[in-house]
């Protein structure tokens, strides 16, 4: 009888069990995945601009405050009107030497060992640096920190001491830099190139050389600092877990008093012109395989109102989408990396690059297939789907210009510090949104000058086959020893 019942009972639970399975498998089959041209989006969310505040010192600098209570921690950044562009042709490195030494070579109060060892016990650290366009300053650091650490944010950036040891110790590493700058053929490429465009004397392309470098005294250093890293010239952003009202007073107490005595330096640039404007250069590198394809001109800025059109041109040029891939490298072969972006700058005229790697004898096809493609972006115009995949590339990665309030904070400080509008970004997806096919055509007609394009190969000639003679140019070998 037990038996009996014990069988019943496994009959019902396997007659539960297929059931169960039956409706399991109903439901898998009901959500079978999707092919990806199938596949459906919510529209990314807005973004909004975080509260924040802004007051200006009496000594001119100018505060942005972002309060953020998600995490104990604190961050500032410090912007100064200079860089490298302001350095003389006869030192240049200068400005990149007084970024390094200015946190490397301690405080006045500090030697460097003790700065860094102050630090590194409260997981903190302080940065600084000087670019081409800009310097900076930076800390980051937990909330019970706070205090020491912007104390000595403060002391880096109002009494740094350039210790004559750590000077030297920088200078031995940029000789260093200067030594292997030639290692890597990308790096080639994208340093002559900018020569080709800028002209090798101008600010955005001339190099540290071992002559320029040992111009350089540390009492050079000292003047540099005393020239640019001034008040009235300063922006300072902090955000993270803090009260504002106590940190604009730690502000004022910290920066309210402070001034430079040395006159104010001549921020004037020369205008920039195009170097090149036509003809094929090429860098000799026997050992490797590839060829290192950089093509374009002379662009221009962000301010220009064609801009969001000009975006959304790269963005029909680029990517796994996007024309110059698809057939360059998915249909033809011919590329291992493919790009073409119209790359603008905030306050200078930036450039139209187009290139990427290819195998040696496959060197003159991709420089054909590069100008074929920048005609028929001209001549022809977008599909419906090009077009959307181009815009949405932009549009749906906007949001992650905004995930963290530090970020906001860094791109408002960036418009103050280029004079650009508060709104700028939002202006630019709005104008995202209504470019059209015609303004892409457009664009791609009125900037993009192919017969005016430098052509720059960083490569081994014996591969190269077709020779680079067969494009009817002019072949001016580039000299790159030091």
């Amino acid at each position: 009888m037990n038996r009996i019942k014990w069988l019943g009972l496994v009959i019902l639970v396997s007659l539960f069990v297929i059931i169960g399975n039956s409706d399991l498998l109903a439901s898998a089959a009901e959500k079978e995945p999707k092919h990806y041209t199938e596949l459906e989006f919510s529209s990314p969310p807005e973004v909004k601009l975080p509260d924040y505040q802004t007051l200006t010192l009496n000594n001119g600098i100018k505060i942005y405050l972002i309060e953020d209570h998600e995490f104990p921690l604190v961050s500032g950044t410090a912007i100064f009107r200079t860089g490298s562009r302001l350095e003389s042709a006869e030192k240049v490195g200068l400005a990149s030497l007084t970024g390094t030494v200015m946190r490397s070579g301690g405080t006045q109060q500090h030697p460097p060992d003790q700065l860094n060892q102050i630090l590194e016990q409260r997981a903190a650290s302080i940065e600084t640096g000087i670019g081409t366009t800009s310097g900076n300053a930076s800390f980051d650091c937990l909330t019970k920190d706070l205090d020491t650490v912007f104390n000595l944010f403060t002391e880096v950036i109002k009494t740094p001491a350039f210790a004559e040891d750590k000077f030297a110790l920088a200078k031995q590493q940029v000789r260093g830099n200067i030594a292997r700058r030639n290692d890597d053929p990308g790096d080639i490429a994208d340093r002559e190139f900018k020569k080709l465009i800028y002209g090798e004397n101008s600010p955005y392309a001339r190099k540290v050389e071992y002559n320029t470098l040992s111009n350089i005294s540390r009492q050079d250093v000292i003047d540099f600092y005393q020239s640019y890293i001034r008040p009235e010239e300063m922006l300072l952003g902090i955000v993270g877990d803090f009260d504002a009202k106590m940190m604009r007073d730690r502000i004022e107490n910290a920066f309210g008093n402070w001034q430079v005595s040395t006159p104010k330096p001549n921020y004037d640039l020369p205008p920039v012109e195009a170097k090149n404007t036509d003809g094929i250069y090429f860098v000799e590198q026997p050992q490797v395989s590839q060829s290192y394809v950089e093509i374009g001109h002379l662009g221009g800025q962000l301010d220009n109102p064609d801009y969001p059109a000009l975006r959304v041109l790269n963005g029909s040029l680029n990517g796994f989408g996007g024309t110059l891939y698809n057939d360059l490298r998915s249909r033809q072969g011919l590329a291992y990396s493919v790009y073409g972006v119209w790359s603008s700058r905030y306050d200078y005229l930036g450039y139209f690059i187009a290139g990427g790697q290819t195998r040696s004898s496959a060197t003159v096809p991709f420089i054909k297939s590069i100008a074929e493609e920048i005609k028929k972006v001209q001549e022809n115009p977008l599909s419906d789907s090009q077009l959307q995949y181009a815009k949405s590339s932009i549009l749906n990665s906007f949001i992650f210009n905004f995930q963290q309030p530090s970020q906001t904070l860094s791109r408002l400080m960036r418009y103050d510090y280029y004079d650009y509008p508060s709104d700028f970004i939002f202006e630019f997806q709005k104008g995202v949104k209504q470019t059209t096919k015609e303004d892409v055509q457009r664009v791609a007609n009125t900037y993009l000058k192919p017969e005016k394009m430098v052509k720059l190969v960083v490569g081994n000639r014996d591969e190269i086959n077709p020779d680079l003679s067969t494009l009817d140019e002019p072949i001016t070998t580039v000299d790159i020893s030091m």
